[in-house]
């Protein structure tokens, strides 16, 4: 089954509208059970789909969820909407509807600039070192230095196997055509010999790695560029 690539942040803001708009109010064919937050909507990777369930650590609010969280029967219910660590799993037990709705729009309009404000400062240092790098940033391999870290190279988060994020491997050069040597197949280990990458999960979600010919590994912004704050609002403004 294909891992589902949705825009984690378009997702919240459809849920938002989703929330906002009424969604969770009484359904006619689910009138025998409260609605779920997340599970109810569009925002679930497997709303209103009776077959070929995706499972939920393949859903994008995953990123969402604590490590600890992940492999419980609803990780999405364990996602922290304040300061104070309430859950939609502890709300479901001491919090009538309207309560639960008022604390997950505070959470998703929350979430939602914050994400937005990382994209910008993010896309801001990558075009920065960037031009200094002469156009392109180069990714770090896993292991290229003694304490393993995010690919990014303007990321300081350290490797951890419980953290997430996203694992990518490349040849050190592509193969050589049959009958002609290359520095891959004759180094030790041959086209076998692969260089691992890993991009933390803020990072993850707003880059990729792509090889170059000239350069080699080199980081890739998912969005070619991202409105500015006054630019949104004036589009909005204008619709």
């Amino acid at each position: 089954m294909q891992k589902e690539e949705r825009d984690l942040l378009e997702v919240l803001k459809s849920e938002l509208e989703f929330l906002k708009a009424g969604g969770y109010g009484p359904s006619p064919r689910t009138a025998w059970r409260p609605r779920y937050i997340f599970e109810d909507s569009p925002a679930c990777a497997n709303y209103e789909s009776r077959e070929n369930h995706h499972p939920c650590t393949d859903c994008v609010l995953i990123h969402l969820v604590p490590p600890e969280s992940r492999s419980t029967k609803f990780p999405c219910r364990h996602i922290a909407l304040n300061a104070s660590g309430e859950t939609l799993d502890s709300l479901y037990r001491c919090s009538d509807q309207d309560e639960i709705e008022e604390a997950v729009g505070t959470w998703l309009g929350a979430t939602i600039e914050r994400l937005e404000a990382e994209r910008v400062a993010a896309q801001r240092i990558a075009s920065k070192q960037s031009a200094s790098a002469g156009g392109t940033l180069k990714g770090t391999a896993l292991y290229q230095k003694q304490h393993p870290k995010c690919a990014n190279p303007a990321c300081p988060i350290a490797f951890h196997w419980t953290g997430g994020g996203k694992f990518l491997r490349f040849r050190p050069d592509p193969p050589a055509p049959v009958g002609e040597s290359s520095p891959a197949t004759d180094s030790p280990g041959g086209i076998h010999s692969v260089r691992h990458y890993w991009l933390c999960e803020r990072c993850s979600r707003i880059f990729t790695l792509v090889y170059d010919d000239q350069c080699g590994v080199v980081l890739k912004a998912l969005w070619p560029a991202l409105p500015s704050a006054s630019e949104g609002h004036k589009e909005l403004s204008a619709a």
